[in-house]
């Protein structure tokens, strides 16, 4: 146990002088091939701007999204109604979502009480 930490430690000794040595390059090269994303001046009203424009156009889009939403669970609807549509596979991948969505939802309720199991019988 104590060699592997040993390992850890060397590898991670020779990272930080990697970075240490090749990262204000790395910065520089990143910040030259992205500057057409870069607004400048760059200042707090600039910023704030910024996310004002982008908090509107995802608002703007809400209309949008809500109406592909709807034409999706139409479909859905017309492959439900469709007795030819329902076999063994399509059937199975139902119920694997399902199991699926009510396990996340289980362990969002244990996470939520503090990875305790109350009001349960065991």
């Amino acid at each position: 146990m104590a060699s592997k930490f040993q390992q850890l430690q060397t590898k991670a000794a020779q990272f930080s002088q990697l970075v240490t040595k090749n990262g204000g390059s790395y910065y520089k090269e990143l910040m030259e091939r992205n500057k057409q994303y870069i607004k400048e001046p760059s200042s707090i009203e600039t910023s704030q701007l910024l996310a004002k424009q982008l908090f509107y156009t995802r608002l703007a889009s809400i209309p949008r999204r809500q109406e592909a939403f709807w034409k999706e669970l139409d479909s859905l609807k017309q492959f439900l109604m469709t007795k030819e549509a329902w076999n063994i596979e399509n059937a199975s991948m139902a119920a694997l979502i399902g199991v699926e969505c009510f396990a996340w939802f289980y362990g969002g309720e244990v996470i939520g009480r503090g990875f305790t199991v109350t009001g349960y019988y065991v």
